[in-house]
């Protein structure tokens, strides 16, 4: 399947749950989709016999600099040979996006990574902790408002 006819497929079983489609991005194609639904998605594209994404390559956060984060999930089915990019925007107060972990396991280790470096949290997730940092440091480092600690534990951070 192209870009196209797998917009049309995931339009046509949510229609209310896709925001926008750029089947002409400068790198792939991509759809955004609405946050609260990325679950029932994921779970519908992975399971469905026409698209069979079966393989969650990536799942990165971003930080859109006009107060809203975001989660791209770069998308492969194995089997048909196809590829999606989804994404979801959140705004920065309220990052808050359901886990696709249980739907693809890889997720679990960038979900943490989102988690630490951006502060996105991933409702249901089962062990939503920092993974690069230490569990008592401040702020997240990717957001484009980030402003480093000076010092952590007495010790000057370097810049």
């Amino acid at each position: 399947m192209n870009a196209n006819e797998i917009h049309d497929r995931i339009k046509d079983h949510f229609p209310e749950g896709v925001v926008e489609f750029k089947s002409e991005a400068a790198v792939d194609p991509f759809i955004v989709v609405r946050p609260e639904l990325i679950r029932d998605i994921a779970s519908f594209i992975s399971s469905d016999p026409d698209l069979k994404f079966d393989y969650l390559m990536s799942l990165s956060g971003m930080d859109f600099n006009d107060g809203n984060l975001g989660v791209v999930y770069h998308l492969f089915s194995m089997e048909k040979r196809h590829r999606i990019v989804l994404k979801a925007k959140l705004p920065k107060g309220e990052a808050q996006i359901p886990s696709v972990e249980s739907i693809w396991k890889s997720a679990n280790w960038h979900e943490r990574e989102a988690f630490d470096l951006f502060g996105i949290v991933f409702q249901g997730h089962p062990d939503l902790r920092r993974i690069l940092l230490p569990d008592d440091w401040e702020g997240h480092p990717l957001r484009k408002d980030y402003k480093a600690q000076e010092y952590y534990r007495g010790m000057k951070v370097p810049y």
